[in-house]
């Protein structure tokens, strides 16, 4: 009996003394994880500190070697003697492409030239061409002074530009005044990405440039309140301070940052960046996940030698360990093979989005050259027959050529402003249109093509007004385009006819028909870049744009084959019930 008590006694004295060591152990984990967390936060935080510091010095280096770069190029291009003669000869023929020669291998945003009364005789950018600068500071201080002068500029919407100017002068004598503007976007560009916020601040503590485009032109403080932190966030933060080594510097974006400023050499400004505490977090949480988990194998030892109870469990229990252990490696390898699977994704659609944005750009440029060919040509038929006028002393007609020229140079204009704001263009935008007056306006437009030819011309348009809803310059388009299609396909034609049907009705209908060969391939005939022209006598979006114009005006364009030769080119529009519109 005083054997058995002796044993019991032993054995209760080992269940203490374990059940003692796992509160121990606890203790000890929570100290630990404690100090660790405590330690931890504060090196990494320092460590994105310092690289926050070390990305902000490449900055500063960077933006100030720009600055310098760009001072330096506006003394070479002083002393350049190309521009030199140009100013002294007045002859500005080949200046603007000698400036865009260098802008891509200076990296500018853009090169000016202007004559000594200030006004921009070359530029890389053509829509400047013209402008008048004689009272802007970069030029009158410029002319002022040998050396080169900066000019901060802040434009109506609130965007900065920084501009070097310097004097051009041969001999002493003045000149004009060379400009090079600052490309800032792609500087705060090569900001983004890696910190959450970068500004650079003027000697009054005015933010120029930013990654923020909204923060241009506030101090700081004021534009941080644009985006301060949310009430849960803050909430949040406060809950868990304990976790922090020292308070969020600011908040960008409803995240806590950390805020760093160095000094620009360069006009009293100052560069600052805000990096965010994501990864400081993350890094910690990481270690400490591994302390938990030693600490919690530890106490499963512990556990598993207080309260083992037969070896089948044992065996079972590692049984099932193992299989979590392989399921967790399966895992893993899953995890892995999607990931890859989903940088390969992201790489292969944006491939496709930039062969996208450079198909739209092709197409785009061949509308642009294809729309704009007609009138060039008439132009210089226009200016060929005023200069024989001019010589022939009939100045009254020279200046009705001239008229036409200036109605052509609207119309190009009209065309540009209408592929500018083309995806905004909508049916608001429509109005009354006579297709009798469209009809009229496209054949003046074709007269040039037609007095070089002999082609028979028949008309039937009706006596009264013949109303769409519409756009009359893009109708007119339309017509051209297939007017000059019948004139190229009669080419061949012993007599070229060309037949002009206009018709009323529920619906407008308008014919064109030429004695021609025909078409071949219908099915592909409104097809972009199809054609069935010879190299360079087409590149095959004439029909292409027609079909989409009359599609925007809720018509139809047809083609086919008559019966006795020849192409059949039908427009088929709503008709505009007048007496309805004006009671609208």
């Amino acid at each position: 009996m005083f054997g058995f008590e002796k044993l019991m006694s032993r054995r209760g004295q080992g269940r203490w003394y374990l059940r003692l060591s796992i509160l121990v152990i606890c203790l000890f984990a929570v100290i630990v994880i404690y100090v660790s967390n405590q330690f931890l936060t504060q090196r990494f935080t320092e460590t994105t500190r310092n690289g926050a510091d070390v990305r902000l010095a490449l900055y500063v280096t960077n933006l100030t070697s720009e600055l310098e770069r760009n001072a330096m190029v506006t003394r070479v291009l002083a002393r350049d003697p190309d521009l030199i003669t140009a100013l002294q000869e007045q002859n500005y023929s080949l200046s603007t492409a000698r400036l865009m020669s260098f802008v891509e291998e200076i990296g500018a945003a853009s090169l000016t030239l202007l004559d000594s009364d200030g006004r921009s005789v070359a530029a890389t950018d053509r829509n400047r061409l013209g402008e008048q600068h004689g009272s802007s500071p970069y030029f009158v201080n410029a002319q002022r002074n040998t050396q080169t002068i900066y000019t901060t500029h802040r434009d109506e919407i609130g965007a900065y530009s920084f501009v070097y100017s310097r004097r051009i002068e041969k001999d002493g004598a003045f000149l004009g005044v060379i400009m090079v503007e600052i490309d800032v976007p792609t500087l705060e560009r090569g900001w983004a990405g890696v910190s959450e916020a970068v500004f650079v601040t003027d000697s009054k503590g005015t933010i120029i440039m930013s990654t923020e485009p909204r923060w241009r032109g506030l101090q700081e403080d004021e534009a941080l309140e644009l985006q301060s932190a949310p009430s849960a966030i803050d909430r949040w933060i406060r809950a868990t301070q304990g976790w922090s080594v020292r308070p969020a510097d600011a908040y960008v974006r409803g995240e806590a940052v950390l805020r760093r400023e160095k000094r620009v050499q360069y006009q009293g400004w100052t560069m600052v960046s805000f990096t965010t505490y994501a990864s400081v977090r993350e890094k910690v949480n990481g270690i400490l996940a591994l302390e938990v988990m030693g600490f919690a194998l530890l106490l499963a030892i512990a556990f598993y030698f207080m309260s083992r109870k037969t070896a089948s469990r044992l065996v079972f229990f590692q049984r099932e360990s193992a299989e979590l252990r392989a399921l967790n490696r399966r895992l893993q390898r899953e995890i892995a093979e999607r990931e890859k699977v989903e940088k390969t994704l992201q790489v292969a659609e944006q491939t496709i989005a930039q062969s996208s944005k450079l198909a739209a750009l092709g197409e785009m440029s061949a509308a642009v050259s294809h729309e704009l060919n007609q009138p060039l040509a008439a132009m210089k038929t226009y200016l060929a027959g005023a200069r024989l006028l001019l010589q022939r002393k009939r100045p009254d007609e020279a200046l009705s050529s001239f008229q036409r020229i200036d109605d052509l140079l609207e119309r190009m204009g009209a065309i540009t402003r209408q592929l500018k704001s083309y995806a905004r263009k909508g049916s608001e935008a429509f109005e009354p249109v006579d297709t009798r007056a469209a009809v009229s306006s496209a054949l003046a437009m074709m007269e040039p093509q037609l007095k070089t030819r002999s082609v028979n011309i028949i008309r039937s348009l009706p006596n009264e007004p013949v109303m769409i809803l519409g756009d009359r310059l893009r109708l007119e388009q339309v017509i051209v385009n297939l007017l000059r299609n019948a004139l190229d396909a009669t080419k061949l034609s012993s007599n070229p006819t060309v037949e002009i049907l206009l018709a009323a009705g529920d619906t407008v209908s308008l014919q064109i028909r030429d004695n021609g060969e025909g078409i071949e391939n219908l099915n592909d005939l409104f097809e972009p870049f199809y054609t069935t022209k010879a190299p360079g006598d087409g590149v095959g979006l004439g029909l292409a744009i027609s079909s989409g114009i009359v599609n925007d005006l809720n018509g139809r364009l047809t083609a086919r084959n008559a019966v006795d030769g020849g192409a059949i080119f039908e427009v088929q529009l709503p008709s505009l019930n007048l007496d309805v519109a004006a009671a609208e």
